[in-house]
């Protein structure tokens, strides 16, 4: 699944255009950013609210939380446990095997192991993320696809006027903007 964050209607009354001139050009861009931020965040943030999402974890020592991508957690639908490497799973029993940990976005164990490691040991499938994307992070992406539309990062070769010499620009940096950059780095994903 791969929703797009934003879309051309939203683009096009956010940068005040109202032709069709530039439609094909933004709507090959807004994908494209909407899986940039995707994969630079970690997560997806729409795309599994209402759709389930499956994980698998392999467990550890001492480990008794098992964190999921998507979040803010919706629901858990299940929790599951295979004793053969993925083959069949065991369906746990929350308040029982497991908990919830609604702050951490997390599956804590109740047992005194934990999850002990078991190789696709854990399944669980639950939905998470945000039924309408955060008003910061819409307005990060629409700055980014305004970002690519005017700043194709090719090389430029601006001519001063009344000269004959040309000047080439080779762009370095594959920083982007600082004030995208910010909003950006509030919604990394971390899992530690």
């Amino acid at each position: 699944m791969a929703t797009d964050l934003i879309t051309l209607a939203e683009y096009k009354a956010y940068a005040g255009i109202s032709s069709t001139n530039q439609d094909t050009i933004i709507s090959a861009i807004i994908p494209k950013v909407s899986a940039l931020v995707k994969t630079l965040c970690r997560r997806t943030f729409i795309d599994y609210y209402n759709d389930p999402k499956l994980e698998i974890f392999s467990g550890g020592t001492n480990l008794f939380n098992l964190y999921l991508v998507e979040y803010p957690v919706a629901s858990v639908s299940s929790v599951e446990y295979s004793s053969d490497n993925g083959a069949t799973y065991t369906t746990l029993v929350e308040f029982t095997d497991y908990v919830v940990d609604w702050e951490t976005n997390s599956i804590y164990s109740l047992a005194a192991t934990g999850f002990p490691k078991a190789i696709n040991g854990y399944k669980v499938t639950y939905t998470g993320g945000f039924e309408t994307l955060p008003i910061d992070l819409k307005l990060a992406v629409l700055d980014l696809v305004t970002y690519y539309i005017k700043n194709d990062q090719s090389v430029h070769s601006p001519k001063a006027p009344g000269t004959n010499s040309v000047q080439i620009e080779y762009i370095t940096t594959t920083a982007l903007p600082s004030h995208i950059k910010r909003v950006l780095d509030m919604y990394v994903g971390s899992f530690d």
